[in-house]
């Protein structure tokens, strides 16, 4: 397959549209989107006492919301596989002056933002989510193992893998970031609903030319290695 240069060198025509994600990339993030909207969902249900009233079945909700917030790494290390994704993992890993110089104009309201394939906004927040599930599924895991029988195991006499103490801190931390993470994918889906073409690129794959050129000027110089 073709490099972004050459693709949008040859979508210059009206309605031409370039590649930007591979079916595996779609699974990974349609995969992920669903097992976090169970872990919200189920939260809710055990934080908010009119929907614990409406759903019930309290001790459901909690393994449910354990089960799928253990999950949720799970398609990310599955995706590992494609060579697409891991690419795709190193651009979002790198931060240049061109991002600094996005993350100034965004903040100053003014266009002219350079971007490559991933702009400075979506770096950010891709590092802050990743960051932040694992330090949820670590306080969450924590929290689990203060429980007599966490994960089927417990230590001779019913006695919790942790200390009970260590609950406090680690629910603490735990919802607080839990309320950050809802504030910040709210963010980051109200952001994807005023851009149409950045949401048909997730959906189908590929994106238009122009727009490409438009809002991602830089994707198509970028050291692209990865087969697509």
């Amino acid at each position: 397959m073709s490099r972004p240069s050459e693709r949008a060198a040859a979508g210059t025509a009206a309605g031409a549209r370039i590649l930007r994600f591979t079916p595996a990339e779609h699974w990974v993030h349609r995969t992920t989107a669903a097992l976090m909207t169970v872990c919200v969902l189920t939260a809710g249900c055990l934080y908010l006492p009119f929907l614990a009233e409406l759903v019930g079945r309290r001790v459901l909700m909690v393994t449910v919301h354990e089960w799928s917030g253990i999950l949720l790494p799970v398609p990310l290390l599955l995706g590992l596989a494609s060579r697409a994704l891991r690419a795709d993992l190193r651009r979002l890993n790198r931060f240049g002056p061109h991002d600094r110089h996005w993350l100034r104009a965004a903040l100053r309201r003014r266009g002219g933002r350079p971007a490559g394939k991933f702009n400075a906004g979506q770096k950010l927040y891709a590092a802050w989510i990743a960051g932040a599930v694992l330090v949820m599924a670590g306080t969450g895991l924590l929290m689990w193992f203060t429980l007599p029988q966490a994960l089927g195991f417990a230590r001779p006499g019913g006695t919790p893998i942790a200390p009970l103490a260590w609950r406090t801190g680690a629910t603490f931390v735990h919802d607080w970031l839990a309320l950050a993470v809802i504030l910040v994918i709210a963010g980051h889906i109200g952001k994807a609903y005023r851009d149409p073409e950045s949401r048909r690129g997730m959906r189908t794959g590929s994106v238009d030319a122009r727009w490409a050129r438009r809002e991602h000027p830089l994707w198509e110089h970028e050291d692209d290695g990865a087969p697509r």
